[in-house]
């Protein structure tokens, strides 16, 4: 693959430390009401998936439907706690300083929770004007949807464009527009993505070696394992 035209980032668990954080207050008031799993089996069924997928899992474990404000204490909640929490994913800012490639953020968030994110870790200037939220789109991971908005919004071919995410949905997503996808694995089995057609990286310093394809990995096709 040449050099990409456009790189998409994912927001949360990419570009801010917000996956653990957003699912731990989830978590909190889904056992208020009853239901309780710890932050493990939460990330794993969560992760990366659009809230009302989330709700839904509740509900069933529930029995019955949630509280009809579940949903904007939750998203309440979690602000006040990125206030006080939140931090940029460590290596983010160098590596946006060394891609030379146009850059853009889409995400399953609402549009406030994006930029309130992005904000509070200094990232909002480097994408205003380049973000689209699933919300905003009508359409939500694994769907090819987003990031082919995306695309189109950028004016890049969807082959010509570098997927950057960390989630099962995401990797899907990515994979389904005909983009490459760059998996961000710090933790976990790095061959859970690889196995859905990602390339996994363990460090966003390396992130800028991989686009331009002067590390290992970084020629490698995008098709499914």
């Amino acid at each position: 693959m040449r050099n990409p035209e456009l790189v998409i980032f994912d927001c949360d668990g990419v570009l801010v430390d917000s996956e653990s954080l957003g699912c731990a207050t989830f978590l909190d008031l889904a056992a208020e009401l009853g239901v309780e799993m710890d932050l493990a089996e939460g990330m794993h069924l969560f992760r990366g998936r659009k809230m009302s997928v989330c709700v839904e899992e509740i509900e069933r474990r529930l029995g019955g439907p949630v509280p009809a404000d579940f949903v904007s204490n939750v998203r309440s909640r979690m602000a006040a706690r990125f206030r006080s929490e939140l931090q940029v994913i460590e290596g983010v800012h160098d590596a946006l300083d060394c891609i030379e490639f146009p850059t853009c953020v889409a995400s399953s968030g609402p549009r406030e929770k994006i930029n309130l994110s992005l904000e509070l870790t200094g990232l909002f200037p480097r994408f205003a004007g380049r973000i689209f939220s699933a919300y905003e789109v009508g359409s939500w991971k694994p769907d090819p949807g987003l990031f082919l908005h995306a695309a189109q919004a950028m004016g890049v071919n969807p082959e010509s464009c570098v997927v950057i995410e960390d989630s099962l949905p995401g990797v899907q997503a990515g994979i389904a527009a005909g983009m490459r996808v760059y998996a961000y694995t710090p933790d976990g089995d790095p061959q859970f993505l690889e196995r859905e057609g990602a390339i996994t990286f363990d460090s966003m310093h390396s992130l800028p070696g991989y686009l331009r394809g002067s590390l290992e990995g970084g020629t490698r096709p995008f098709s499914r394992i």
